[in-house]
């Protein structure tokens, strides 16, 4: 197709005209207009790879100590199911909450679980703090690049 003619179809498509009108009065296919008009549709050109996947659950384990301060807190609904439906596993004098969740719910929950370090006027207890430290290491682990 011509520059010129190109450039008359994209006004025609601007001001409104609909792709099938515009092959119909110019006797040329739609896939022709389309093409003309690709970059004037983004929301129609997008490919798979463009369409980011919705994130998958994943599982991971919880120390006992970060589970019990989370479950006093104050949650979001995801949140608070995905700490609901956790299994328990006994581990020695403590246990592990093992929950599945998508990898944004357990960034959530690391963040709310920030208090256990200690600050804003609350004392640390090692033993929670090294817990929290565990369940960010396995969310961050999580999410490092393959």
């Amino acid at each position: 197709m011509a520059a010129a003619k190109t450039e008359t179809i994209r006004t025609a498509y601007l001001e409104g005209r609909s792709i099938d009108a515009l092959a119909r009065d110019r006797g040329v296919s739609r896939g022709a207009i389309r093409t003309a008009v690709a970059d004037l549709l983004p929301e129609h050109t997008a490919d798979e790879r463009d369409v980011l996947a919705p994130e998958q659950p994943v599982t991971l384990d919880m120390p006992g100590k970060v589970a019990d301060f989370l479950r006093s807190a104050d949650l979001e609904p995801a949140e608070r199911a995905a700490l609901d439906q956790g299994a328990t596993v006994r581990r020695c004098q403590g246990y592990t909450l093992r929950m599945t969740a998508v990898p944004a719910v357990h960034r959530q929950l690391l963040d709310r679980c920030q208090p256990l370090d200690g600050g804003q006027g609350l004392p640390a207890v090692p033993a929670q703090r090294k817990a929290r430290r565990e369940y960010e290491n396995r969310v961050n682990a999580h999410e490092a690049p393959a």
